[in-house]
This record gives C-alpha cells, structure tokens and sequence, in this order.
C-alpha cells in the first residue's frame, strides 16, 4: 500500500495559471503559489519571508485550475 501525503497550500497566485495539452490530449496546468513565514529568530528578531512553490495539476483538476484561479 502507497502512502499518501495531503498538503493544503494558503497564499496567493503570482499569476494565472498556465494550460496545455500534451500530445495525448491530457490537460497539464503549472502555476505559483506564494506564501509569507513570519517567524522570530533565536536572537529574538522578527522575520518575514516569502516561500514559491511550483504547482502542476493534471486532467480535469488542470483545467478547473486554468478556469478558477
């Protein structure tokens, strides 16, 4: 039996999404989702940075994203 990890990204798109087919007909959309870390560090400063994380979405789920987001 496979494990399955889920993983629920919060943030903002950078742009749209992006669509296309691959020579099977297939939907593929690739699309960037930023999100801000606050944190404070060890010497008790308070930080701020960005995390990019690259999405790609296939079949349906691609073409719902295309539409949606």
């Amino acid at each position: 039996m496979a494990n399955l990890n889920k993983v629920f990204l919060i943030g903002n798109l950078t742009r749209d999404p992006e669509l296309r087919y691959i020579p099977s007909g297939t939907a593929v959309a690739t699309f960037t989702v930023a999100s801000n870390r606050s944190y404070t560090s060890a010497a008790g400063e308070k930080k701020e940075e960005a995390c990019f994380v690259r999405v790609v979405s296939w079949a349906r789920q691609a073409e719902l994203a295309a539409e949606y987001l």
